[in-house]
């Protein structure tokens, strides 16, 4: 059973180690990069104003986020989204002061614990304004900031076919299904279809999507109905599922092991 992996770096090398473990064979193929915020001057302003402790909370909702942060004074409480991104703030030496049961914005803005005060979220470009407005409802005054956007890592047909031939993979094109992809890339603004992508050889059985912006790159590719895809947790599954793609399962928490879980589970 060959499993997509579409995220690289120290990720997807931790997922596709799990895949192995599960016995099955990891396909790393980075579909989205992070790059930074176009326009850097909003996001420098609030992190000065982090640096200088105006701020008495700092909400983290990526650890793609985390990336960008100075000094957080002691005097900010910090919060995180989930395990992950709690993690990936011990490893600068930030401590955490919250981090919701049920790990989804949603969970966040729920088991929120405060009422009143400020709070700066830096967040990526395409992110939901749930955490936003939730914190406003809930009294908090909320200064969010474009930190980083999601980019399509292929932006046309020749460079994915490249990249699948690197990986082992046989890209074809399906014409009726190109042709529908065409269409709505023309409703919807985007540039750059991406081809089906059918590997003759080595088929892939599994993808595993970690965000909205994956699960759309995912749907571009085009791949058979009856491949598996396993969601990181239930906004994922939701994004996939408004992309036309499939849900197998969905991980109980939102971290690499539970996902990997949550494939072994489907394979069954």
């Amino acid at each position: 059973m060959r499993v997509l992996i579409p995220r690289g770096g120290e990720w997807g090398d931790e997922v596709a180690r799990l895949v192995t473990e599960a016995g099955f064979e990891p396909l790393i193929l980075p579909l989205v990069t992070i790059e930074p915020a176009e326009d850097q001057e909003p996001l420098q302003r609030a992190l000065a104003q982090l640096a200088e402790g105006r701020f008495d909370w700092l909400v983290l909702t990526s650890r793609s986020a985390v990336r960008v942060l100075p000094r957080v004074p002691a005097s900010v409480r910090v919060a995180a989204v989930g395990a992950v991104t709690a993690a990936a703030l011990r490893e600068r030496g930030v401590p955490v002061s919250f981090v919701p049961t049920r790990q989804s914005a949603g969970g966040l803005v729920d088991e929120w614990p405060a009422r009143s005060g400020s709070v700066l979220w830096p967040r990526a470009l395409d992110a939901k304004p749930t955490v936003a407005d939730g914190l406003r409802e809930r009294g908090m005054e909320v200064t969010d900031v474009v930190a980083y956007r999601t980019v399509p890592a292929f932006e046309s047909t020749a460079q994915l076919a490249g990249a699948v031939d690197r990986t082992g993979t046989i890209p074809t094109v399906d014409p009726e299904r190109l042709r529908d992809e065409q269409l709505a890339t023309a409703r919807d603004g985007v540039d750059g279809v991406l081809t089906a992508v059918e590997p003759a050889e080595t088929p892939i059985h599994a993808v595993l999507v970690t965000s909205g912006s994956v699960a759309r790159q995912v749907a571009r590719l085009g791949l058979r109905d009856d491949v598996r895809v396993i969601a990181i947790g239930d906004q994922t599954a939701e994004d996939c599922r408004r992309h036309g793609l499939r849900v197998a399962a969905i991980a109980h928490e939102p971290n690499a092991p539970a996902l990997v879980a949550a494939l072994v589970a489907a394979a069954r």
